[in-house]
């Protein structure tokens, strides 16, 4: 691929430092994928240059003028500490008619919100879980379709944000006490839904409109004790100690070649049901009767070198670099609404 010059834009905690020598296993995780887009567009021959922003749009702005990037990298998972303004920056990036990785605005604010995402890919008849939605302020009234088990989360939060074991409830009572809890430490409305009892599976889909599906990918626990459910916590997912303790990997979905194939299709009708550009992973859940249940989208998800959008790619033959430049050139191509 030809040089470019990128504006990669990330949380200015996360701006990555020339090399990880002195860090800690954990704080090295941390910025784990800000380190690896940098340093690896850098090692491809890219000019890159990392903007921390949070607060300003207009050192965006003032970056842009002075840098003229060819493209922007977005790596922001929130802005204003907001996980949804995310969307926002984006959107002031087409403003400015600039050319960016990732999803598109549309697509952003349809997957994100767990709900209409879920109602969606429903009315296409793609099997969900049941759930329901607790709004903050008002009183948990379990709808009688709704049965348990049920696994309690934010409506909005990504990251397995306030997501633990204490999630899976099997009462009225400590169903009620979970969505107290989104709603007072999150910070947002809650969502119930029908906890599947099973595997957890995730689909790596690039693309615009023409879409690569990598090979299904699954979460392991290889030390969870017997009779836990797997769940995809928030120390999953972050905590590397934990990630030690309890084996927690994950790699290649042993599935049946026909199973492997309808989940592959059912991404990527969701990925354009949702309307979601650039690269994305499906979660998804594989009952014991090899029925699956789409879970959520994430757009512009980890994209660090181990992570499992990564691997997905690396097991189709795609390498890291090679998987950054297709973002990067994605984003080039992007029809954007003022070329519509």
């Amino acid at each position: 691929m030809k040089s470019v010059r990128v504006l990669a834009l990330m949380h200015p905690e996360l701006v990555p430092a020339e090399s990880r020598s002195g860090m800690t296993e954990q704080e090295a995780s941390n910025s784990k994928t800000e380190y690896d887009v940098v340093h690896t567009l850098q090692d491809a021959g890219h000019d890159v240059h990392p903007l921390g922003v949070q607060y300003e749009l207009f050192p965006i702005r003032d970056a842009i003028e002075s840098i003229k990037p060819h493209i922007v990298f977005n790596l922001l998972e929130e802005f204003h500490g907001e996980v949804l303004f995310d969307q926002n920056v984006v959107s002031f990036l087409e403003l400015l008619h600039m050319p960016y990785t990732g999803c598109n605005p549309r697509g952003m604010i349809i997957s994100r919100g767990k709900a209409l995402s879920k109602k969606l890919v429903a009315y296409h008849r793609i099997r969900v879980p049941e759930f329901a939605v607790f709004p903050t302020g008002k009183r948990v009234r379990r709808p009688s379709r709704l049965k348990f088990p049920l696994i309690v989360k934010s409506l909005i939060e990504h990251a397995s944000v306030g997501i633990a074991r204490a999630s899976v409830v099997d009462s009225d009572e400590k169903l009620a006490e979970r969505v107290a809890f989104i709603h007072e430490r999150v910070g947002t409305d809650a969502i119930a839904e029908q906890f599947i009892e099973g595997r957890e599976l995730y689909v790596s889909v690039l693309g615009n409109e023409r879409l690569a599906a990598f090979p299904v990918w699954e979460l392991v626990a290889q030390n969870r004790p017997e009779g836990e459910p797997l769940i995809a916590t928030a120390k999953v997912k972050h905590d590397v100690d934990y990630q030690e303790r309890h084996g927690i990997v994950t790699g290649p979905a042993e599935l049946p070649v026909e199973l492997a194939a309808k989940i592959t299709h059912a991404s990527r009708r969701i990925y354009k049901i949702l309307e979601i550009t650039g690269y994305a992973r499906l979660d998804f859940r594989l009952d014991a009767n090899g029925q699956f249940y789409f879970l959520e989208a994430n757009p512009n998800p980890e994209i660090s070198e181990h992570e499992e959008f990564a691997s997905a790619a690396h097991s189709a033959g795609v390498s890291y670099t090679e998987l950054l430049e297709r973002i990067v050139k994605l984003g080039l191509r992007q029809q954007r609404p003022d070329q519509a």
